[in-house]
């Protein structure tokens, strides 16, 4: 659809300035009913387990109806088992990654 977007997430979700600014941005979007994926990777997927503390922003962000997605090779990089990722987010190879990028209209990196 032309009013999809993948955003590739690449902060630490620890990061607050950062998470705040995504979250306008992201809530603004959602409002004006584009399509959103996000994709943790790189140190995005830090604050995506279970097992950490999580964010406030993170939290809020979580409760937006937009896809989420954590990509398996950063998570194992950062020693995150892929268990323990919060419901709602899933996991996913490069080869997943490639056809959700292939879908969207837009890609957005966000690092």
């Amino acid at each position: 659809a032309n009013n999809s977007i993948v955003y590739l997430y690449g902060f630490s979700t620890m990061l607050e300035s950062k998470m705040i600014n995504f979250n306008k941005i992201i809530k603004r979007q959602v409002n004006e009913d584009v399509l959103i994926s996000t994709v943790f990777i790189h140190d995005g997927v830090i604050g995506t387990s279970q097992k950490s503390k999580i964010s406030p922003h993170m939290k809020e962000l979580l409760d937006l109806p937009i896809n989420f997605y954590v990509l398996t090779p950063d998570l194992k990089a950062r020693g995150i088992n892929v268990s323990n990722i919060y419901n709602g987010i899933k996991s996913i190879e490069y080869e997943d990654l490639v056809d959700i990028l292939a879908k969207s209209y837009r890609i957005v990196s966000w690092m």
